[in-house]
């Protein structure tokens, strides 16, 4: 994933530089990317029955015993979420910008709705984009680090790969000594960078980091397919509410953010217009080649 997105980003560069020339290119990029869409809607009207298999399958050979265990990582793992965003985030937020990470989060309220219902951080990236510019972070920052973000700051996601490979390990009987547990965070940090995509790409970024790492544990991935689902509201909030705290502390070391304006939108007083996000792009919203240029960067 890693080398494929080294080759986007420089098929990206080269395209902006040929201009006009590259526009065949990008709309054949196009019409394959529609195909690649309508397969992965295809795949997506199984998977419920998939996931279904997997889990009977697990009860079924083991008893509910099994619905127990995937009842802890669950738990545990929103927990280390809530835990990661409230104590780390929030405390760089509150040590570098001097901003309430509650605050932050109440003012993305309807954003993480959003994230909720469709299980992925996606879907809210251009409203993130416009809400971070309305609440005082300069267009540039805003426009590189959120993309950015997207592809390569995915706290939860290498939350949920080191936790779903320890909960693996010791469904498997193959525990894994402390120094293991170390070098199978730092590894799957770096395969998290490529984890970026449509909602479950976490499972098979999973599979492909132990198939990586730890090759005897791959076969435990289907231990967890029929939980997934839940799992990745959980890390897809977590990611979301990660690029929002860089985009706020990015903005502050680069002293790119009007802290006067931040206060205001923060205490309610200078309130988020929903009607100008899609009519007119107001709050800063970024200008067609801009926000072509942002897409460009998710989609590599």
């Amino acid at each position: 994933m890693l080398q494929t997105l080294l080759v986007a980003l420089l098929a990206g560069f080269a395209l902006q530089a040929m201009g006009p020339a590259g526009e065949p290119v990008l709309r054949g990029i196009g019409h394959l990317q529609k195909l690649v869409f309508r397969i992965l809607a295809m795949i997506m009207w199984v998977a419920p029955v998939g996931a279904f298999g997997a889990i009977a399958a697990l009860v079924g050979a083991t008893g509910v015993d099994a619905l127990k265990s995937l009842a802890v990582i669950m738990v545990g793992f929103y927990v280390t979420c809530l835990l990661f965003v409230v104590v780390v985030l929030g405390g760089l937020l509150r040590l570098v910008a001097g901003v309430s990470i509650f605050a932050l989060l109440k003012y993305l309220g309807r954003e993480f709705l959003l994230i909720l219902s469709t299980s992925s951080s996606e879907s809210a990236l251009p409203r993130l984009i416009a809400k971070m510019e309305h609440l005082g972070v300069s267009r540039p920052v805003v426009g590189i680090t959120v993309p950015t973000g997207y592809s390569f700051n995915l706290d939860g996601t290498a939350i949920y790969l080191t936790m779903s490979s320890i909960f693996i390990a010791e469904a498997l009987g193959k525990p894994l000594a402390l120094g293991q547990q170390v070098s199978l965070l730092l590894f799957m940090i770096v395969a998290s960078k490529g984890a970026a995509g449509v909602t479950g790409a976490g499972l098979a970024t999973l599979a492909g980091g132990l198939q990586s790492h730890r090759p005897e544990l791959v076969d435990g991935v289907g231990l967890i397919v029929g939980i997934d689902r839940f799992m990745s509201e959980a890390r897809a909030m977590t990611n979301f509410a990660g690029n929002a705290v860089a985009t706020v502390l990015i903005g502050t070391w680069t002293k790119e953010v009007d802290a006067a304006r931040m206060d205001e939108v923060l205490a309610g007083r200078l309130p988020f217009d929903e009607a100008t996000l899609a009519a007119d792009g107001g709050h800063g919203a970024m200008d067609p080649a801009s926000e072509g240029a942002s897409q460009r960067t998710v989609s590599m």
